[in-house]
């Protein structure tokens, strides 16, 4: 057991559970013997990822799907009175759930509230709905968002998602900072940030890393006391890693143009500087 958190009989909460990263933690909690709820949107997608988590768990009626959309705070605070009404307070909570639509600057306004309304309020809510009681219950516990490299470097292209992404770090990094300072709070706050990985019904690719390796390094960052959990892939080592974020935050302490990475003037010197 890589925790205390995360120990047989204990609730898992994840949601965004119907596929990808979040139905790959849910199997390998409920395998743990967690008590394992997944969220996530109603329909076959989430009956099918609920049987599937269930061949892992030594109890199959301790894998419950519970459909749920994060956006609606209603649905999220009536999905935790139906967790706390049978489990103890979770010990884990996975804020996962997203949504890629949204796109770049023009969109239409609807593809932008609904990226902020899951991306973002789907984390809010999460933390709104379930931690009160996890830090009630005074036991150790954790709470992983999802964020994503997007978010951090800010690549052109979908322009919405590293919005939303941006603000779950912001959000994240502020969550941990109220946690530990709240007197008697054993729950800690994790940013979860995933490299190239193969998810949903996508085709996988040599170099993407698959959910479980995602998951995999999850674990041990948790074990590590990490706050920022950054995932490398095939493709993309730390230190590629290290480099891009590094090279984003000098646009500011250099003052050179937003996104100097993809800027044809500063080819060179991003070349020189990740060889």
């Amino acid at each position: 057991m890589p925790h205390p958190a995360i120990a047989r009989d204990k609730a898992a909460v994840i949601t965004g559970a119907a596929s990808g990263i979040g139905k790959a933690t849910a199997a390998r909690l409920a395998s743990l013997g967690m008590r394992v709820y997944m969220l996530d949107l109603p329909g076959r997608p989430l009956d099918a990822a609920r049987e599937e988590v269930a061949g892992h768990a030594a109890e199959t009626d301790h894998v419950i799907a519970l459909p749920c959309d994060v956006s609606d705070e209603a649905e999220m605070r009536g999905t935790a009175q139906r967790v706390n009404a049978v489990s103890t307070a979770p010990s884990f909570l996975m804020n996962n759930a997203v949504t890629r639509v949204g796109g770049g600057i023009w969109n239409p306004a609807a593809d932008w509230h609904k990226a902020v309304d899951v991306n973002l309020w789907g984390v809010v809510n999460g933390v709104r709905c379930f931690v009160p009681s996890m830090i009630e219950a005074g036991a150790k516990a954790h709470v992983v968002n999802v964020g994503s490299k997007q978010g951090i470097t800010n690549p052109p292209g979908n322009t919405a998602y590293n919005v939303t992404k941006a603000a779950v770090k912001a959000y994240s990094e502020g969550l941990q900072h109220d946690l530990r300072n709240t007197p008697g709070c054993r729950v800690s706050a994790h940013l979860l940030i995933p490299g190239w990985t193969t998810t949903g019904d996508r085709e996988h690719k040599p170099g993407a890393w698959l959910p479980d390796q995602v998951v995999d390094h999850m674990l041990a960052g948790l074990e590590a006391g990490d706050f920022y959990i950054l995932c490398p892939d095939g493709e993309t080592t730390p230190e590629m890693d290290r480099k891009r974020i590094l090279w984003g935050a000098g646009d500011i302490t250099e003052n050179r143009p937003p996104l100097s990475r993809w800027d044809p003037a500063y080819k060179a010197a991003y070349n020189a500087f990740e060889p």
